[in-house]
């Protein structure tokens, strides 16, 4: 059985992992910007520690509404914040387009946490690039929530599959799947549905959580 603590921590390895890239880039800039004498080069040096402070920030946004509490909202949070952390998380990667089809003006913090999740790992699947589709919507008392990434030999770890259907076994669950068991676990705790198909060209994830008042069977 896997214990909050002990998701805590996979959840910490995840985020560390994804942040040494932008961070260490930011360590290295700095270590060639202090030697180097060349205006060019110089501004060259700046150019790549403005966008690796840029990458950074829009993952510890990114983290701070898919894992964390969402600090500084209420229960609904808006639909542009989602929108505007994918956009750039899309933008750093000119392979990938975004297509954004939510009808909400707000969501729950919930459905929040699992679109996010749910588009990360459809993001994640585009090793080659293509097209990433989010949508969600509330209909008859409860959010669904629609993710499709597709584009040339999509590429889904299928223990991440088998955490977001709650059935990998505690002892392999790692950083790599802890989001989806994050996912699995809010399902539950919200009486709602996730599902997913993994395909050659198409990874399709969906979710639906019940409003607080209500229960999806």
């Amino acid at each position: 059985m896997t214990t909050q603590l002990d998701l805590a921590a996979l959840l910490c390895s995840r985020l560390c992992h994804d942040m040494l890239s932008p961070v260490g880039a930011l360590n290295n800039g700095l270590e060639l910007l202090a030697d180097e004498k060349d205006p060019a080069m110089r501004q060259r040096c700046i150019e790549l520690l403005e966008q690796s402070a840029r990458v950074s920030a829009h993952k510890l946004k990114f983290f701070r509404l898919a894992y964390g509490a969402a600090g500084g909202f209420g229960e609904h949070v808006p639909a542009e914040e989602p929108h505007e952390l994918l956009t750039a998380l899309t933008s750093a990667d000119e392979r990938v387009t975004l297509e954004w089809a939510v009808s909400e003006a707000t969501l729950s913090k919930p459905a929040v946490k699992m679109l996010l999740n749910l588009a990360a790992m459809g993001l994640d699947s585009l090793v080659r690039g293509g097209t990433l589709s989010v949508g969600a919507e509330r209909n008859d008392g409860a959010t669904e929530i629609a993710i499709r990434a597709a584009g040339p030999r999509i590429a889904f770890d299928k223990t991440i599959g088998l955490a977001l259907t709650g059935d990998l076994p505690a002892e392999e669950l790692s950083g790599r799947t802890a989001p989806a068991h994050m996912i699995h676990l809010l399902t539950e705790a919200e009486n709602g549905g996730v599902q997913y198909h993994h395909g050659d060209d198409a990874l399709v994830l969906g979710a639906v959580l019940p409003d607080a008042d209500g229960m999806i069977g």
